[in-house]
């Protein structure tokens, strides 16, 4: 029976098997081989994919585990009686008719002064007494100055040169406890040692025990963490304003600097420079600048701004000059992109049309480009915000106690601090708050990066 015909058997048909020939075996055996490898890169190409996400996950998850507590701090409620025998003080000064604002000022900071003088640590300690009765005797008294973290006698007196009116009178008020007392309330800390590897004495963590039994001591939102500046008297009450606006300080610089003056530099390099060896060698240097390491910036900022121009150290301008020599090369490149981008026949039928060089740059291409240049500036921006090696080396590890004022003024920054708190000696506390502050930064460069998004959207759609 030939192999193009149907042969029949018991009233069975059966089809004659097709004998490919052999180029046809080539051809089907490399297809088969091609799609073998094609899946094969699918499979990788999603297996990376997944464990990239697994890992990203992981990261996330144990940084918000650890983060997410620490926004939450133990405090004691008190009621507190601004007793006038302990708060002797003047009346607050009120600006006369005839007096200048340098006057009036120097006047208000006297009475600053002395109401810095009182002793608002016994008005605490008064109120602290009426909850803990025990505590009023001599032997525990300095166990009961331990309860309430030190750097709310600050809050105390702020309360009052906010309003004196409440001298003389009670106020309910809820005051940070010791980092201690926050650490023991959470667990982080093995409550089976022994007393004497224990930070807290006995009958502190029995009053604790007690006072959170009864609703004194409950966790509330630490508004701290965002408005106290660092503190190494006081842990409890340390925060990120200070970093946060040292960082601030910073992006300003960068934003005002690098921002515009890359986006020029890309703008004369693509459109306006002619095309020879020196413009080949200024676009080799940005690319290689690009991928220097950040750290080399640092040195670089600790040479030239600090060691010649004289500028303080710890100051965000030094901090914004070096992030800006930084983020240059990632502007200009991801402009000159942008600009590349734009089709040619955008430029030909300006000039066409009868517009100059500039007018064409200008009025046609540059508002196509927006978009990816308004991309690339805030990934640049947001890139420098997390830049912690540079920093350290122009001396913003140093320990500042308050919120500068000004970008000449002495401070550190949001990566600079997560650094100095994960080096803390209470580990057991500021490890959480590392956490804390890892999640505001991530939060700020996830803004910057959505802001990115969000303009990019609404230029497309506007051009």
């Amino acid at each position: 029976m030939t192999d193009n015909k149907l042969s029949s058997t018991d009233n069975n048909v059966t089809v004659a098997p097709v004998v490919l020939s052999k180029t046809q075996q080539q051809v089907a055996a490399s297809l088969a081989r091609r799609h073998r490898q094609e899946k094969l890169f699918k499979g990788l190409g999603l297996g990376a994919v997944i464990i990239s996400l697994t890992l990203v996950a992981i990261l996330f998850v144990n940084i918000f585990a650890k983060g997410v507590p620490a926004f939450w701090q133990a405090h004691i409620t008190l009621d507190i009686y601004f007793d006038p025998e302990i708060i002797s003080i003047s009346d607050k000064p009120v600006q006369g008719a005839d007096e200048t604002d340098n006057q009036f000022r120097q006047r208000f900071i006297e009475w600053q002064t002395e109401v810095g003088m009182v002793n608002f640590n016994r008005l605490i300690l008064d109120g602290l007494y009426k909850v803990i009765p025990e505590a009023s005797e001599r032997q525990y008294r300095r166990d009961a100055a331990r309860i309430v973290t030190s750097g709310e006698r600050y809050a105390v007196r702020d309360m009052v040169i906010e309003n004196p009116d409440i001298i003389g009178q009670t106020k309910t008020v809820h005051l940070l406890t010791d980092a201690n007392i926050d650490v023991w309330l959470k667990g982080n800390i093995d409550r089976s040692l022994p007393d004497s590897q224990q930070q807290l004495s006995p009958k502190v963590r029995q009053w604790v025990e007690m006072l959170s039994e009864q609703g004194v001591i409950e966790n509330r939102f630490s508004f701290a963490l965002f408005m106290n500046p660092d503190s190494r008297s006081s842990p409890a009450s340390a925060g990120l304003a200070g970093a946060f606006v040292g960082s601030l300080y910073m992006m300003l610089v960068v934003i005002f600097l690098a921002v515009p003056m890359g986006v020029a530099a890309a703008i004369y390099l693509e459109e306006f420079a002619p095309k020879n060896k020196f413009t080949d060698l200024v676009e080799v240097n940005i690319n290689n600048l690009a991928a220097v390491p950040s750290i080399v910036f640092g040195l670089l900022g600790a040479s030239v701004f600090i060691g010649w121009f004289k500028l303080p150290m710890s100051a965000p301008i030094v901090g914004g000059l070096v992030l800006s020599l930084m983020t240059l090369p990632t502007v200009i490149i991801a402009t000159r992109s942008t600009l590349k981008a734009i089709p040619p026949s955008i430029r030909q039928a300006a000039l066409g049309l009868g517009a100059s060089k500039m007018q064409a740059v200008f009025h046609h291409v540059l508002p196509l480009a927006i978009p990816g240049i308004l991309t690339g500036a805030i990934i640049g921006v947001a890139q420098a915000l997390g830049e912690t090696a540079p920093l350290l080396l122009i001396g913003m590890k140093s320990f500042v106690a308050q919120i500068p004022g000004g970008p000449f003024e002495q401070s550190t920054a949001l990566p600079v601090q997560i650094y100095l708190w994960q080096g803390n000696e209470l580990r057991n506390f500021f490890e959480a708050r590392t956490s804390a502050a890892i999640i505001v930064l991530l939060a700020l460069m996830l803004t910057l990066n959505g802001l990115a998004i969000w303009l990019r959207k609404k230029y497309e759609k506007r051009w």
